[in-house]
């Protein structure tokens, strides 16, 4: 089965409406390009607000249903495509999530994933809004196959990818905002986009999927004093034996299409049967926090 997916690599502005409506209009034009399913990059409606803590920023969450899943279903529906839409989700009162939900071509929502892994860096302090996901780790049937999603932080654990390729997944989507701290960049920069792109190709070899990592571009400051974000784009998507098939530039907005085969996920685990070969009769430490 062959299947084209679309990734979308955007700047994010202050314009919440704005943004929205700008991704409404690159589902539209991934349709055009003969995409069966987009792919937005993570909480794709708002600047990347997590690099202050501020009570004030819970407002730009939104309900599930809402605008974006209104507007983003509207374009689905219109393109005939399957969108994997992330989003700062207000779940209750006080209580939210980073999430992502996924509407099918007639608009509807199909279902959502959680994020499970929540980071607290410098710049980067989601605990301060984001819950851990609670709905486990999901798989999807699409009209490109069934698909996993996942989001940013959960791109570096394995037990991730695992337990969702388990579930019939082929394909990993990885809604991302990630970017380097400038004063970093030069001394840092090349290696850590590199671990980023290394664990992600590693996920689609051990497990025999497709891997898609969805990023967004642009430099975002929080405060105008400070250094801000500088995202590195590089959306990409691997094949099952690790090779990147297709990559995005670092610093310009993107609609990445490509074309992926179930028939080649079949041919690389015929000669690397992983999954064949697991002792899942040993395993199970991995439940534990550390092994002392």
């Amino acid at each position: 089965m062959k299947s084209k997916l679309a990734l979308v690599q955007m700047r994010c502005s202050t314009d919440a409406d704005e943004n929205t409506r700008r991704a409404a209009e690159f589902v539209v034009e991934a349709g055009k390009q003969g995409a069966q399913i987009v792919c937005l990059p993570e909480m794709y409606r708002t600047p990347y607000f997590c690099q202050k803590e501020d009570a004030a920023i819970f407002d730009l969450a939104e309900t599930i249903p809402g605008p974006s899943t209104r507007i983003l279903g509207e374009a689905a529906k219109k393109a005939g495509v399957t969108v994997i839409a992330p989003l700062f989700e207000k779940r209750a009162l006080g209580l939210y999530h980073n999430t992502a939900v996924l509407l099918n071509p007639k608009g509807e929502n199909q279902g959502m994933y959680r994020k499970m892994h929540i980071p607290d860096d410098p710049g980067f302090y989601e605990k301060f809004y984001f819950t851990p996901g609670d709905l486990g780790f999901k798989a999807f049937d699409t009209n490109a196959g069934r698909i996993g999603v996942l989001i940013c932080w959960d791109q570096w654990y394995p037990e991730a990818a695992r337990l969702t390729a388990l579930r019939g997944a082929t394909t990993l989507f990885y809604p991302t905002a990630i970017g380097w701290h400038p004063y970093e960049k030069d001394r840092y920069g090349a290696e850590q986009r590199d671990a980023w792109r290394t664990v992600q190709r590693g996920h689609a070899i051990a497990n025999g999927t497709y891997v898609a990592a969805v990023n967004r571009v642009g430099h975002e400051k929080t405060e105008p004093h400070e250094a801000g974000i500088e995202f590195w784009g590089t959306s990409f998507v691997s094949d099952p034996f690790g090779v990147v098939i297709a990559e995005a530039s670092t610093n310009k907005e993107e609609i990445l299409v490509v074309e992926t085969d179930t028939n080649r996920i079949e041919e690389v685990r015929r000669g690397w049967p992983f999954l064949r070969d697991r002792r899942v009769d040993v395993f199970g430490e991995l439940t534990q926090r550390f092994v002392d």
